[in-house]
């Protein structure tokens, strides 16, 4: 009578351990929380020799349009308004492995290049903070080794998430 409970038990424990033992494949919510439109709430740039902040900056406090940034769950992304120029780009993005890293291919108009050239500024960016209702990036020399005497320039973007505006007929 007493080894029918004990036999009861070691199955329980049995199908227990094999269900918790099988194998859970993308279970990070992460990429989810991208998903969606972000406005541009600050940009600072700060400029460092080595570790000694040398500088602080804010950037587009005169800047009068919303910029946006768009993720799609298709992976591809937009922005529309960088630096506040009036045109909008597009292109792919992905995270990296360890998700600390956002990566994108979009090509922007870069104005505060002295040629007027074009760059990737989310080629490598490291993410701050990502929730539901804020994101923030950072960009540039964000790379955690670095020389004690080597200049270095942060910038670091602020979003919000903007609602998708509603359509009522």
């Amino acid at each position: 009578m007493k080894k029918i409970p004990l036999l009861f038990c070691l199955c329980l424990v049995g199908i227990a351990l094999i269900v918790n033992s099988c194998k859970k494949d993308n279970l990070s919510h992460i990429p989810d929380l991208f998903v969606g439109n972000w406005q541009l709430a600050s940009l600072t740039v700060t400029n460092y020799i080595g570790d000694t902040q040398t500088s602080l900056d804010t950037l587009n406090q005169t800047c009068q349009t919303t910029q946006i940034f768009a993720f799609s769950a298709d992976n591809s992304c937009g922005y529309a308004r960088f630096q506040c120029g009036s045109d909008s780009v597009k292109g792919r993005w992905s995270l990296t492995q360890n998700k600390l890293f956002l990566v994108s291919d979009m090509v922007c108009k870069d104005s505060t290049k002295s040629s007027g050239g074009s760059s990737k500024p989310f080629e490598n960016a490291k993410i701050v903070t990502l929730g539901n209702y804020g994101l923030v990036l950072e960009t540039g020399d964000v790379q955690p080794n670095y020389s004690a005497t080597k200049k270095r320039r942060v910038m670091r973007y602020g979003f919000v998430r903007v609602k998708k505006p509603t359509t009522t007929q």
